[in-house]
């Protein structure tokens, strides 16, 4: 029953360790596309803003879309507040437009969790 035990405490320990390793990788790639962006063309990019109802947590659901939001061509910064409910968004508006940035939040989890009620250029 102790090796029973030990064996279980081993496998539960090496899921969890799995599982770190591949959101750590997630999480590189993520930094790497946000230095990949300029000061200089954070500058000249345009800034909207988007009110978000359905969230219910600000780990899983603000972060899944601050994280989808910027891995999307033309997003040079995507900051998901989860108290007031706002993305704010900078992007390049020669890739990407109010209407496609609002279809990207709202097909985030299989596109039945999230309504943008508002979107703003600012």
């Amino acid at each position: 029953m102790k090796n029973l035990k030990n064996i279980g405490l081993a496998l539960l320990m090496t899921l969890s360790l799995a599982s770190c390793k591949q959101e750590n990788k997630e999480v590189a790639v993520e930094e790497t596309k946000k230095e990949a962006v300029s000061e200089a063309d954070l500058a000249k990019m345009q800034t909207a803003s988007f009110t978000i109802d359905g969230m219910t947590c600000a780990m899983g659901c603000a972060k899944t879309i601050e994280n989808k939001l910027a891995g999307q061509e033309g997003v040079g910064q995507a900051v998901v507040d989860f108290d007031t409910k706002i993305a704010t968004v900078k992007f390049d508006a020669e890739k990407q437009s109010l209407e496609s940035l609002t279809k990207t939040i709202e097909g985030v989890a299989g596109g039945d969790s999230y309504k943008v009620t508002e979107s703003k250029k600012m």
